[in-house]
C-alpha cells in the first residue's frame, strides 16, 4: 500500500526478498558455520564403519576356506584385502613382493604359512568374486579416510574450542546428538556430561539407583587418561569447560580456538592434582630453587622499641592456669569429702540395723524362758 506504482507481482517478489534478507540476518547465515554437514558426516562415518566391519568379516570367512592361517597373521582389514588383491591364490604368495603392504617379518611368516596351509582349493570364478569384494573393502576404507579428513576440517572451522577439549570425533557426536551446535550451546554442563546416556539415567531414576556419571564424553582422551576412581570427577570438570567452549563456538565471532586451549590446561592440572602429581608450573619451578629475600622485622630496625615475645603465645596466662588448677583441686576435695560422708552414713545405718536385730533376739529369748518356768 505504501508503493502504489509497483504492480502486485513485483510487490510479492519484493516481500519474498525482504523476508529472505531478514531471515539471513537473524540466522547470521554463513556457509562455514553450517553444522548440518557435521551431523550428516558423523552419521555416514558410523554407517561406513558398520559396513566395513561386515564386509571385512565376510571376506575373512570366505577366503579363510582357502587360506585360514592368513587371518591371524594379517589382522588389519585393509592390509588383508590389499594382500588378497595382489596375491590371488596362496600358491602365488612365495614369488610375490609384499613389502609395500606388509612388514618384513609378517611377509616372511605369511610365505611360510602359505606353503603348509591346510585350506581347500578354489576355482577361478570364486577368486574373481573374492577379488571384487576386496575392491569394495579397499574403496570403502579409502572413502572413510577421506570423510574423516573432511569431518576434522569442518569441526575445526565450526567448533574449534570443542575440538580442542574433547577431539573432533566426540565433539561431532555431541553436536549430532543435540541436533545442532546452537541446541548444544543451550544445554547446561550437567546435561553435556550425561549426553548419550539417557536410557541409563531414566532407568536409574526409576529404580532409585545411582545416576550415570558420563555419556558420550567418556570417549574423550582426558577422561581416558584418568584412573577409574577419578573418571567421574574429570568428566564433570571437562563437561563444565566444554559447555563454555560450545557457547563461545556457537555465539562467538572468532574462527580459531581461544578459550579451549586454556580450559584444557586447567582440566589437565585438575587431573594431575587428583592423581597426586605436581602441576606443570610447580614441577618446572621445583628443580631451580630461587633465593628468597630476607625478612627484616620492624623491631630489629628500631632499637628503642621492644618486642613482647609473650604476646605471640596462644596459651592462657599462667595466673589463670593456677586458678583453674586450684578450682579443680577444690572440686576433687569436695567430692572426696562427700563420698566419705556417704560411706560413714552407710556404716552408721548398718550398725543401727544390727543393734535392732540383736535387741529383738534378746527379748525373744527372755519370753521363752518365762514360758518354760
Amino acid at each position: 500500500e505504501l508503493v502504489t506504482a509497483a504492480p502486485p507481482a513485483e510487490m510479492r517478489s519484493m516481500a519474498i526478498g525482504l523476508a529472505h534478507s531478514l531471515s539471513r540476518y537473524k540466522l547470521k547465515f554463513s556457509p562455514d558455520k553450517v553444522d548440518t554437514m557435521i551431523v550428516q558426516a558423523i552419521g555416514l562415518l558410523d554407517d561406513l564403519d558398520k559396513e566395513l566391519n561386515t564386509y571385512a568379516m565376510r571376506l575373512k570367512e570366505w577366503y579363510g576356506w582357502h587360506f585360514p592361517e592368513m587371518g591371524k597373521i594379517v589382522p588389519d582389514n585393509l592390509m588383508y584385502a590389499k594382500t588378497i588383491q595382489k596375491m590371488g591364490v596362496r600358491t602365488k604368495c612365495k614369488g610375490l613382493d609384499l613389502s609395500d603392504i606388509l612388514a618384513e617379518e609378517v611377509e616372511a611368516e605369511l610365505k611360510d604359512a602359505a606353503e603348509i596351509s591346510m585350506g581347500t582349493e578354489v576355482s577361478e570364478e570364486d577368486v574373481a568374486n573374492i577379488l571384487m569384494l576386496c575392491e569394495q573393502v579397499v574403496s570403502l576404507s579409502e572413502y572413510r579416510a577421506q570423510l574423516w579428513d573432511y569431518l576434522k576440517n569442518r569441526m575445526n572451522a565450526i567448533a574449534p574450542n570443542l575440538s580442542v577439549m574433547v577431539g573432533e570425533l566426540v565433539g561431532a557426536r555431541l553436536i549430532a546428538h543435540a541436533g545442532s551446535l546452537m541446541n548444544l550451546a543451550k544445554q547446561p554442563a550437567s546435561t553435556v556430561q550425561i549426553l548419550g546416556a539417557e536410557k541409563a539415567l531414566f532407568r536409574a531414576l526409576k529404580a532409585k539407583h545411582d545416576t550415570p556419571k558420563y555419556g558420550l564424553i567418556y570417549h574423550a582422551s582426558l577422561v581416558g587418561q584418568a584412573q577409574p576412581k577419578n573418571k567421574g570427577k574429570i568428566s564433570r570438570v571437562l563437561a563444565a569447560k566444554c559447555a563454555l567452549s560450545i557457547r563461545v563456538d556457537a555465539l562467538g565471532e572468532s574462527s580459531t580456538a581461544t578459550i579451549g586451549i586454556d580450559s584444557r590446561l586447567k582440566v589437565e592440572d585438575r587431573l594431575r592434582q587428583l592423581e597426586g602429581r605436581a602441576p606443570v608450573e610447580a614441577a618446572d619451578a621445583a628443580p631451580a630453587a630461587r633465593p628468597q629475600p630476607a625478612v627484616v622485622m620492624a623491631a630489629d630496625t628500631d632499637k628503642g622499641r621492644g618486642y613482647s615475645v609473650a604476646a605471640d603465645s596462644t596459651l592462657a596466662p599462667s595466673g589463670k592456669k593456677k586458678k583453674g588448677a586450684k578450682d579443680e583441686a577444690d572440686d576433687d576435695a569436695a567430692a572426696a569429702k562427700k563420698a566419705k560422708k556417704a560411706k560413714k552414713a552407710a556404716k552408721e545405718g548398718e550398725g543401727e540395723k544390727k543393734r535392732k536385730r540383736d535387741g529383738e533376739g534378746g527379748s525373744g529369748g527372755k519370753d521363752g524362758e518365762k514360758k518354760k518356768k
